[in-house]
């Protein structure tokens, strides 16, 4: 059984490689930055400050903002993964916006499988990620686990509409991981890997 195949509740493209990761993001833009800014109350007889002062972020502010950036790209590459699945091509999607290096390699060899097996998917599968680790660093780097679920996520053949025949062994629900890298400001996923676990 290919990665594939196990990732999209069938992405069954013959020959497939270990990449099954595939995409979705039930929650396109679900994630919102937290704003934090806790006002201290100040004493209104006091006298006043002549300007403002910035006040620097508490280091456990700084990992809310670093995780909710890393989810948000994390989640645009699923959206993207999602779109370009269901045509069989990255042609315009978002999909090197947030997703580089080997996942984005192992991405293009799935949808160029498919392409030429006449296959795309519809539906969507539905993401759980959390983020377990931020780590700094010249190259920050963030490492998040999900429970990926393809249940309504199908492969057909493109021309008769028809779900693609799946081995009944595929996991329907799996653990996946995925490394994501901070280019500039921005968080890229550079790694997915589907586990042989299901959850």
């Amino acid at each position: 059984m290919t990665a594939t195949q196990r990732r999209s509740s069938g992405l069954n493209i013959a020959a497939v490689r270990t990449r099954k990761h595939a995409t979705a993001l039930l929650l396109a833009g679900s994630l919102v930055a937290l704003a934090g800014c806790s006002d201290s109350g100040s004493d209104s007889s006091s006298k006043p400050s002549p300007t403002p002062t910035a006040v620097s972020p508490s280091p456990s502010s700084t990992v809310d903002a670093n995780e909710a950036a890393v989810l948000a790209a994390y989640n645009s590459s699923w959206d993207a993964q999602t779109k370009a699945y269901s045509k069989a091509s990255s042609a315009g999607t978002d999909l090197k916006k947030n997703t580089t290096l080997r996942a984005l390699f192992d991405i293009e060899h799935d949808l160029e499988v498919m392409h030429k097996a006449g296959q795309v998917t519809t539906g969507k599968p539905v993401i759980s990620p959390k983020v377990v680790k931020v780590t700094g660093g010249k190259i920050p780097t963030a490492t998040v686990t999900d429970c990926i679920d393809t249940t309504h996520w199908t492969l057909i053949d493109k021309s008769s509409k028809k779900p693609v025949p799946l081995p009944t062994t595929r996991l329907i629900k799996y653990v996946s991981t995925a490394t994501l890298e901070k280019w500039g400001t921005k968080w890229m996923v550079t790694k997915l890997t589907a586990q042989e676990q299901s959850c």
